[in-house]
């Protein structure tokens, strides 16, 4: 990411780690130990945790510590030293990277497109005086082994599939040099040792969206989801994925997938290795790998994989021509927010985000495409949408999320124009409300109690870039 070479000092390689919460098959973890053995070096593994990172929360940060809390059991069980820290008021530690790297051989950190990590690790790239490598975690196969310039999903399919087997096996964990035991220029936490629930309540955060009740952090809640698909859901998945009456038929990895705390290597050999059919098998990879790792594809190429203008340029024209029309769907901020629009349907999609933290896929279609009737104007829309989705979502500020946005604000255009959409597809609620039990479940599910959580003036427009 920089251009200085090796040179042969620092005491350590710095594997700077920000969302591929992991201890094993973390390709990030596995390059810094055969960078720092090819030197001679041990590795320390780093990952830290700000107060005013954008829409911080105690459903982020609880998520997000508990995943640090077992990285770093983990790494100590590979014989690979983990610090952390988690800023507060009575910890500040301002460079802190910056004087880890400085102090290194090489900086090893993830190759991630979206949210704050992709300008974080930009701005230490340019900045540090050691050199720094990116690799991507996120994905089966690594972006940029299919190369540039793939313009479409079924040409990214083409390239893709035949490159699924060898970046499915594993290959031999590479042991450290020895842990890192040097002196560090601060204090590190020790999360293992800590009341996360009390750290958590003593910082200048959102206190206002309370944790998950259903995704618990850490480890072995991922794992738990892993051994509920392949018993549970995967037996039957091509059959019942679509159906947001029915929760347990989706697979519940996305939070995991985001924050890393498991990778889709490991999914896709529990997959394999499960009691399932093959067309239920096959219709898990298309949308893990098939899906998931093209919008993650996408996002390689995005200046700012979270910006309007990433939608189709035929999708903003139309809908810039009618962004006059009248609306007499819109809503206040505080009913999108808070789940209490005048539409049912809408009001059930909104309040799995804001009370569990995740919304089904088949829900967040209407979702989507219902808030641009929703909202004043296109532009607003998307900001709406972006918004609701990083803040209150656990799998938020992803590319896979931004991508079905852009989808959903997109696709293939309509035969049709109408008002406010012109040529943007429709979508009504008829695949929920329709099933067995449909309407009951619709009306339950928007009058589910929610926390009384705080309401911005109004919706917020690019906050990774002022963060």
């Amino acid at each position: 990411m920089n251009a200085h070479d090796l040179a042969g000092g620092g005491g350590y390689v710095l594997c700077w780690l920000q969302q591929a919460l992991r201890a094993r098959d973390n390709p990030v973890i596995d390059a810094a130990i055969r960078l720092g053995n090819a030197l001679g070096l041990p590795v320390l593994v780093y990952h830290g945790v700000r107060e005013d990172y954008p829409y911080a929360s105690d459903r982020l940060h609880h998520f997000i510590l508990g995943a640090s809390r077992d990285l770093a059991i983990g790494c100590r069980a590979r014989g690979l030293a983990c610090v952390q820290h988690v800023d507060r008021a009575e910890r500040r530690e301002k460079g802190l990277v910056y004087r880890l790297g400085n102090d290194a051989a090489a900086v090893v950190l993830e190759d991630q497109p979206t949210f704050v990590a992709r300008w974080q690790a930009e701005s230490v790239a340019a900045r540090i005086l050691v050199p720094v490598f990116a690799v991507n975690a996120a994905c089966l196969v690594p972006p940029a082994v299919l190369g540039e310039g793939i313009g479409g999903r079924f040409a990214f399919l083409r390239r893709h599939e035949p490159e699924r087997a060898g970046w499915t096996r594993s290959e031999d964990e590479v042991a450290a040099v020895a842990p890192f035991d040097g002196a560090l220029p601060f204090e590190p936490d020790r999360l293992e040792a800590m009341d996360l629930d009390a750290l958590v309540a003593g910082l200048q955060i959102d206190h206002s969206l309370p944790a998950s009740p259903v995704f618990a952090a850490g480890r072995a809640a991922a794992l738990a989801q892993l051994a509920r698909l392949t018993a549970d859901v995967l037996p039957d998945y091509a059959a019942t994925r679509n159906d947001a009456t029915k929760a347990e038929g989706a697979s519940g990895l996305s939070p995991y997938l985001h924050f890393g705390v498991i990778g889709p290597r490991e999914v896709m050999q529990a997959v394999a290795a499960a009691a399932a059919g093959t067309r239920h098998k096959a219709k898990f990879a298309d949308e893990l790998l098939g899906w998931r790792e093209w919008f993650h594809y996408q996002a390689r190429s995005l200046a700012a994989p979270e910006h309007y203008d990433r939608v189709a340029a035929w999708a903003r024209e139309t809908l810039a021509v009618h962004a006059e029309d009248a609306r007499p769907a819109c809503e206040s901020l505080s009913a999108l927010l808070r789940g209490e629009t005048r539409d049912e349907s809408w009001n059930a999609c909104q309040r799995q985000f804001l009370g569990l933290g995740w919304m089904h896929n088949n829900l967040r279609m209407y979702w989507a495409k219902r808030i641009i009737a929703m909202t004043p104007d296109p532009e607003t829309a998307w900001a709406t949408a972006c918004y609701l989705n990083d803040r209150l979502s656990l799998d938020g500020r992803d590319p896979a999320t931004y991508g079905n946005i852009a989808a959903m604000f997109g696709g293939t255009p309509s035969d049709r124009e109408q008002r406010v959409y012109g040529r943007v597809s429709t979508r009504g609620d008829g695949s929920t409300r329709g099933r067995d039990g449909g309407a009951d479940w619709l009306a339950q599910a928007a009058s589910q109690p929610m926390p009384p959580v705080t309401v911005p003036a109004d919706v917020p427009r690019e906050p990774y870039l002022t963060a």
